[in-house]
């Protein structure tokens, strides 16, 4: 009979504490002492614990090469394969053109990631995989992503504001631009694009929780290619509708409006919605992941200026990921922090705080309505007050 080694003992005594929140440095010192941690991973009441924080933290080291070999998923149209139904690994090396060692690599990495599973000797897509089949938006920002990771490679640097120019600086041209309604059509070409392709995912999010149909006419500000009106008009068949952005944007949003068959009933205007009175003559407005790529003053002027084109009964819709949003802290607090950081304009703001910035902006009435996946959008809903 073998007898089981005895558990490392926890530390003896707890450091001495006083005050009303020095309990976390006690927490703190107990969490970083070795002979606490070997105690954990032993004894079975905290061993499970133990091993879902140093999962967590061995997933918070290894993010990068994880979102690595989903881009090579993504490049090598793994997905794609594999939607026509379970394939053999030989297979599989062919048309990935891989060969034999490589391949299993990545089939063993994807699986391990839920991307894809084994089914009897052939392999197939993953709970997680399947979801990425057709997903074009999700698509475009993991191939954007390679940027980002470029601008990241020196984070200290970043933060410091030692970096100079970055990638996202140059590809979102806009951003805190002063000229940039001088940008041609080919500066705006590959940031309109991704916008484009992500977009319906936030339209559905919005256009489910809040009822179009209601008003008369809508102005999308920032709106891009006119995905999100093209959206609302489906829900809306009697709606007008109104799109600002920059000149050459506006262009490709006329091309879009033909396209979908409402080009009599949606006008795109082309202008700065940063120097320029926004038009007239809409019961609603929208800003659709706008207010966060600005800083806190452009996001005011931005307020304002929707405040003085909307009727004293106007509403104004707010759509963006939000900051503190419980159960995606990491998306609104971490990811688009940093992101945006390297972009080099902008912010995740809380409900809270967008709430702040659309009273001083002449608004009134504000709430947060539920979206069925907060993560990807929050909405607030706000009317224009009396002035």
């Amino acid at each position: 009979m073998t007898s089981r080694p005895a558990a490392a003992a926890p530390p003896a005594e707890a450091p001495a504490v006083a005050g009303g929140w020095s309990w976390r440095a006690w927490r703190d010192r107990l969490l970083g002492d070795e002979r606490f941690q070997r105690f954990a991973a032993a004894f079975p009441l905290t061993r499970p614990i133990a091993r879902r924080r140093a999962r967590a933290l061995f997933d918070l080291m290894a993010g990068f090469v994880y979102s690595q070999v989903l881009l090579s998923c993504v490049r090598l149209k793994l997905f794609d394969l594999l939607a026509e139904g379970p394939q053999p690994f030989g297979v599989l090396c062919h048309r990935l053109d891989l060969a034999e060692p490589q391949a299993q690599k990545l089939l063993a990495a994807a699986q391990a990631l839920d991307l894809v599973e084994r089914r009897g000797e052939d392999w197939a897509l993953g709970s997680l995989g399947a979801v990425m089949v057709g997903n074009a938006p999700l698509v475009a920002m993991i191939e954007h992503h390679a940027s980002l990771y470029r601008d990241l490679a020196d984070p200290v640097a970043l933060l410091r504001g030692e970096r100079g120019a970055t990638e996202l600086g140059r590809y979102w041209a806009y951003a805190d631009n002063e000229q940039a309604g001088a940008l041609d059509a080919q500066r705006v070409a590959d940031y309109s694009a991704l916008m484009a392709a992500s977009q319906p995912l936030i339209a559905t999010q919005v256009l489910d929780a809040y009822q179009i149909a209601r008003h008369r006419c809508l102005l999308d500000v920032g709106g891009g290619e006119g995905v999100f009106l093209c959206a609302a008009a489906k829900r809306a068949p009697q709606l007008r509708l109104m799109l600002l952005d920059l000149p050459a944007v506006a262009e490709r949003a006329r091309a879009r409006f033909a396209q979908e068959g409402i080009a009599d009933r949606a006008e795109a205007i082309g202008g700065d919605f940063l120097n320029r009175p926004l038009p007239r003559g809409a019961d609603v407005a929208s800003l659709v992941r706008v207010m966060f790529d600005h800083h806190d003053d452009n996001a005011l002027r931005i307020l304002r200026a929707v405040r003085a084109a909307l009727p004293d009964d106007g509403t104004l819709l707010v759509a963006e990921p939000m900051a503190g949003t419980r159960g995606a802290e990491p998306m609104g607090d971490a990811y688009f922090g940093f992101y945006l950081m390297a972009m080099g304009s902008g912010r995740s703001r809380s409900p809270q705080r967008l709430a702040e910035m659309l009273s001083a902006s002449g608004f009134g009435d504000i709430r947060q309505v539920p979206t069925r996946i907060p993560l990807q959008t929050g909405l607030l809903v706000a009317r224009c007050s009396r002035a």
